[in-house]
C-alpha cells in the first residue's frame, strides 16, 4: 500500500535590524495534510484571513531583482528533477524560475534527515523549535531588510517519484501557493530514502522530501 502525506508553511517578515518575530500556529485538514498559518509576529506585518482558516502575511518591502540561476550541482538528480518541475510550472504561468540555493538546500536536507532518523513529520524541529529558526541557521536574515521563508514537506511509502511529489503539492492549496508565490527567489531541496524509518513511519520504507523557499533583500 502506498501512502503520501504533505505539509506547507510560510513566514514573511520585514526586518528593522536583527530578526524579532515568532510563529506558533498549526492546523490540520483532511487526508493528513497539515498547514500552518502565520501570526503573533513582532515585526511589521499585515495578515489577510484565508478561506482555509489560515492567514497570509505580507510586507511592504520591495521585491529583489532577478538573478541568474545557481548551479544545480549541489542537488541529486531526483532533487533537481523536483526543482525543474516546479520551475516549469512557474515559468508556464509567467513567474520567474527559482534559483537553487546551497543554504536552503542544506536546511532542507538537515530537516529531511532529522524527520527520517527521529520518526516525526512536522515543520517544527525535533526539539519543538519553529521551522523558520532552523532555516535561518542556514539562510541567515542578518543585514537583510526583508527576509521571507516557506516550506513544503512530503513523504511517500515505499517511495514517491519527482512527478508525483510535485503533483501532490500542486493539488493542495497551501502547497500550491508556495510553489506559485511571487515572493520567492530561492529554493532548496532535501530528499532521502530510509529503508526503515521509526515513529510516524512505523518502521516502513519511506522517501521524505523537504522544499525550502526563500527571499531576502
Amino acid at each position: 500500500m502506498r501512502t503520501v502525506a504533505a505539509c506547507a508553511v510560510t513566514l514573511v517578515a520585514l526586518l528593522a535590524a536583527a530578526p524579532a518575530f515568532a510563529e506558533d500556529s498549526d492546523g490540520q485538514s483532511s487526508w493528513q495534510l497539515r498547514q500552518a498559518s502565520t501570526g503573533g509576529f513582532l515585526a511589521r506585518l499585515t495578515a489577510q484571513p484565508l478561506s482555509n482558516g489560515g492567514f497570509l502575511a505580507r510586507t511592504t518591502a520591495k521585491q529583489a531583482r532577478p538573478a541568474a540561476p545557481s548551479s544545480s550541482a549541489i542537488l541529486s538528480a531526483y532533487e533537481y528533477d523536483i526543482v525543474r518541475r516546479m520551475n516549469a510550472i512557474r515559468t508556464a504561468r509567467g513567474l520567474r524560475a527559482l534559483r537553487i540555493s546551497r543554504q536552503l538546500s542544506a536546511a532542507a536536507a538537515y530537516h529531511t534527515n532529522q524527520m527520517g532518523l527521529r520518526g516525526f513529520f512536522e515543520h517544527e524541529s525535533a526539539n519543538g523549535a519553529d521551522f523558520w529558526k532552523r532555516i535561518e541557521r542556514f539562510y541567515p536574515s542578518r543585514q537583510a531588510r526583508s527576509w521571507s521563508v516557506g516550506e513544503n514537506i512530503l513523504w511517500g511509502s515505499p517511495e514517491i517519484s519527482a512527478a508525483k511529489a510535485v503533483r501532490e503539492w500542486m493539488q493542495s492549496p497551501p502547497h500550491r501557493a508556495n510553489i506559485l508565490s511571487r515572493e520567492w527567489r530561492d529554493v532548496g531541496l532535501g530528499a532521502a530514502h530510509f529503508a526503515s524509518a521509526p515513529g510516524e513511519y512505523r518502521g516502513g520504507p519511506v522517501t521524505i522530501v523537504t522544499a525550502d523557499f526563500g527571499a531576502r533583500t
